[in-house]
């Protein structure tokens, strides 16, 4: 598979030129890959073309913390697949500077689509990345990959203030820009525990019954597009009423 394939596919799954995008990746799941990540990464920037946008996360939750605080712009690894490393080392991409939940982007209005990351306390608030991506009218890409990588569903979890979701105190973190110079970030982080482990794919059903969710077979991969206002407009007060929804002790309903 290459990188027309891939294209012809991306396509085939309703993305189209000008769409703002939010990619989660599992390059393995497409088999072999002729040109690798990076082929990926083309067929998706030549699909959106120049008046579109493609960001990936690049977060480094699993390795920032109180115990080793400092996030690199240009040198921390991302946790979060391979593809997504190669997409932050172009040349045209563009990363934000949240110490754990980082997004890289390339395209038409980069710049403001991460810009004022490290100021937000929380990792997803509506200023983020990931509010953008709901108030621009973009779309979550899974490229062989299910919901349960989702991020813009923390989103919706901040917004809707679930009572369960943040660890309690802050953490001072700090974020060392390309240019050298040291940001300090008080951030909260996410809650984390047997009890609080999050089924992100049962909510698949219904985002599909609401319009929110597609998906198409390209080669022998699954790719999901996610409509991010519409699968916001419906998460947000299902979550208001039902905190608990999303957790896999009450898969019920």
């Amino acid at each position: 598979m290459g990188r027309k394939r891939l294209a012809a596919g991306f396509r085939a799954a309703g993305i189209v030129v000008g769409d703002v995008l939010m990619v989660h990746s599992s390059l393995s799941s497409f088999g072999r890959v002729v040109g690798g990540a990076d082929a990926v990464i083309d067929a998706l920037l030549k699909v959106v073309g120049p008046e579109g946008l493609v960001s990936v996360p690049t977060h480094t939750w699993g390795t920032v913390n109180a115990r080793q605080p400092v996030f690199h712009e240009a040198l921390s690894h991302s946790i979060v697949g391979h593809i997504t490393n190669v997409f932050r080392k172009r040349p045209r991409a563009l990363r934000s500077l949240h110490p754990t939940h980082s997004v890289a982007a390339i395209g038409r209005r980069a710049g403001e689509f991460i810009r004022g990351h490290e100021k937000d306390l929380t990792p997803c608030s509506r200023r983020s990345p990931y509010g953008k991506l709901v108030s621009w009218g973009g779309k979550v890409v899974f490229l062989g990959v299910d919901l349960s990588v989702c991020t813009l569903v923390h989103g919706f979890e901040e917004w809707a203030r679930v009572p369960w979701l943040f660890a309690p105190g802050k953490e001072l973190l700090y974020t060392v820009r390309r240019d050298g110079r040291v940001i300090r970030v008080p951030s909260r982080r996410h809650a984390e525990g047997e009890h609080l482990h999050r089924d992100y794919p049962s909510l698949e059903p219904m985002l599909r019954e609401k319009g929110a969710l597609t998906s198409v077979k390209v080669g022998p991969a699954t790719v999901r597009v996610l409509d991010a206002r519409v699968a916001e407009r419906f998460m947000v007060p299902l979550l208001r009423r039902r905190p608990d929804r999303v957790l896999a002790r009450r898969r019920k309903g």
